[in-house]
């Protein structure tokens, strides 16, 4: 059976990305070809990566550092709940998956994205970033408008049709 991590990739106080990542993960869980686990990059308390030799060596130096590289290890695929900022993806995601390399390797992601654009433009910087890591990611996603899927912008209220993609 197949390990699916949800990767919650905001660490934002008042995040949106929290009541995204468990819809994604509550929906995720009706399925029975695979297990899934939410992980919210938040409890890691990750900082501006701090290891002195590169990733791609496995050479890790901070135990931070190596519960992350143990959690990623376990799974064979992701989800990356992503917001938009700024046209890209979030810092603090960005910073997690630059601590690691071998642990992302070849696997597969999907992505579930948020903003004023739906996350779109987040998510082309992250198909970037997963090409690098040598991980394969599935063409289409699943997009949350800011001005649609969330109420005032904060009182996230998908629409149903979401369900199907």
């Amino acid at each position: 059976m197949l390990n699916i991590g949800i990767i919650l990739g905001s660490t934002r106080p008042g995040r949106n990305g929290e009541a995204v990542a468990r819809w994604t993960f509550d929906l995720a869980k009706q399925r029975t070809d695979a297990e899934f686990e939410l992980v919210d990059i938040k409890d890691f308390n990750l900082p501006l990566l701090d290891e002195p030799v590169p990733p791609s060596l496995g050479q890790y130096s901070n135990e931070h550092t190596k519960v992350w590289s143990r959690k990623i290890d376990a799974f064979d695929a992701f989800v990356f709940v992503t917001p938009e900022y700024n046209h890209g993806t979030s810092g603090a995601l960005k910073n997690a998956i630059d601590y690691l390399y071998r642990e992302w390797n070849n696997k597969a992601a999907g992505f579930v994205s948020y903003g004023s654009a739906g996350g779109t433009r987040a998510v082309e910087h992250l198909r970037l970033v997963m090409a690098e890591l040598q991980i394969a990611d599935v063409r289409s996603q699943v997009t949350f408008s800011l001005f649609t899927d969330f109420e005032n912008m904060s009182a996230f209220k998908p629409a149903g049709y979401h369900e199907k993609r």
